[in-house]
């Protein structure tokens, strides 16, 4: 008979995880959706212009591509104070965390405790009446109320037999690993921002020592003009004109010297540090000239570019969420332990083996009606994995597109640059035509004033080019992955 009834026992047991296992195989499959935008990514940025995939400017260190060494300084600053480059550490330390948080999953869980109780059963109840009618030793019957001391190791462990938790923990590496190259993406974008403005300011030092040229410039005239005017040769209006001219100079020196404080801040800000002067050298500014940037081949960008890697290990982890959400559907086997001396007087628990107690227990449990949140949970899974692959195919292709617009932009502010240097020194020789012909009265004040204002224009305008020239390289060098190593 009780053979039977062990059989039954089993052939329940059986059919109970027969019908979890069945149950979980209708688990729903994850999107599958093809990345056309990696695998159609083009051989060159440029058809009509082959690159050659040995020379790329991206994987140039950063202190090799910049030689000026107070720009060189300010990075350095950068690197160690910008709140935005420490707020960015501080989530690689959290996603550190997670992972470990998801490897200790993995691991049995172990405690150890101490407890104490009191309980009365009433008489009229089959456990009351038995212990009414039960002798510890004899003559000595059960205590009533029946105390309860107990200390011991209590021990859980989820077995991983679908590798679901084994899942999670690669997809916390993928993420943790994608906040690593956050953190060079964000040292990438550093580094351009403080070479561009650091440009900017050099630009704006040499726009203020043109514009007081032309102050002086323009004392000179309104001094020939008073002459003229004591002589004959020209009238009150002449002179007013020359000092209107001269007014709106000085005003523009303020307006620029306002604009040098702004982006002397703009680079402390970047910097992490209070307002202080930016040291550099503007003489040389206009004879600059930009590093050579090579393109290699736009495969490249994938290995390159922090931001591509950044989006695929997102992806990544993304998939594996979804891996993880659907073995959620599956039934899961955890076991539970526990040892320890229990006893219902403090002085039985050195009482060995009788205060010894034990159990084990292993439980196979799955879903099988309401499974609504587990289907909810699955489904924004998919979605989130859906959406990584977009936006990677999108950092992708933003990518290519920036170093294509960058590298038409290199050869088009390259040409700028030399008709604005051209325009330049035919103004600067105008200048000094219609000055000579001024003094002779062979030319009014107003050709004076158009020729002056033409060269003033054309000169910011060249410092501008020369800015850009050199802002354009370094926006190219980053957009190849440069300036992280």
């Amino acid at each position: 008979m009780n053979m039977m009834e062990n059989s039954k026992t089993k052939n329940i047991i059986t059919a109970i995880a027969l019908s979890l296992v069945l149950a979980s195989c209708k688990a729903p499959m994850a999107t599958v959706i093809k990345d056309e935008v990696k695998e159609n990514i083009p051989q060159n940025f440029n058809q009509e212009e082959p690159q050659d995939a040995n020379n790329n400017s991206g994987t140039t260190p950063w202190r090799q591509f910049f030689t000026d060494p107070n720009l060189v300084s300010l990075i350095e600053t950068a690197l160690k104070n910008n709140q935005e480059l420490l707020i960015t550490l501080q989530e690689i330390q959290i996603a550190k965390s997670g992972v470990l948080a998801k490897k200790g999953r993995l691991t049995p869980t172990v405690s150890a405790g101490i407890g104490a109780g009191l309980k009365k059963s009433g008489r009229y109840t089959s456990e009351g009446a038995g212990d009414a009618t039960t002798e510890i030793e004899p003559g000595k019957e059960m205590p009533d109320p029946l105390g309860n001391f107990e200390a011991g190791l209590n021990a859980s462990w989820e077995i991983d037999i679908w590798k679901k938790l084994r899942t999670e923990k690669e997809s916390a590496v993928a993420h943790y690993l994608s906040t690593v190259e956050g953190k060079n993406f964000v040292l990438s974008n550093l580094i351009e921002e403080v070479a561009d403005n650091y440009y900017e300011l050099l630009a704006l030092d040499n726009q203020l020592d043109i514009i007081q040229q032309y102050i002086k410039l323009q004392h000179r005239a309104l001094e020939i003009s008073k002459i003229q005017k004591e002589a004959a040769a020209a009238t009150e209006l002449a002179v007013k004109k020359f000092e209107a001219e001269l007014a709106k100079s000085k005003a523009a020196e303020y307006t620029i010297r306002q604009q040098i404080t702004e982006k002397e801040n703009e680079i402390n800000a970047l910097l992490g540090r209070y307002p202080q002067p930016i040291v550099r050298a503007k003489e040389n500014f206009m004879s600059t000239i930009p590093p050579t940037v090579y393109t290699g081949i736009p495969s490249q960008l994938l290995a390159n570019r922090p931001d591509i890697k950044q989006a695929e290990l997102e992806l990544k982890a993304s998939k594996l969420d979804v891996e993880a959400a659907r073995k959620e559907f599956y039934p899961s086997l955890e076991i539970s332990a526990t040892l320890g001396l229990e006893a219902f007087k403090p002085s039985y628990l050195v009482k060995m083996p009788e205060s010894i107690a034990y159990n084990l227990a292993g439980e196979l449990a799955g879903p099988l009606i309401n499974k609504s949140a587990i289907k909810a949970n699955f489904q924004t899974a998919d979605a989130k994995q859906v959406q990584a692959l977009y936006e990677y195919d999108k950092t992708i292709l933003n990518a290519y597109l920036d170093v294509a617009n960058l590298m038409s932009k290199v050869k088009n502010i390259d040409q700028y640059y030399q008709l604005k240097s051209q325009e330049t020194k035919a103004l600067d020789q105008s200048i000094d035509i219609a000055n000579q012909l001024f003094r002779n009265s062979r030319a009014d004040y107003l050709e004076v004033l158009l020729n002056q204002r033409d060269a003033l224009d054309a000169k910011m305008e060249l410092i501008e080019a020369k800015q850009k020239q050199l802002s354009t390289v370094v926006d190219i060098y980053k957009s190849l992955g440069g300036g992280w190593k």
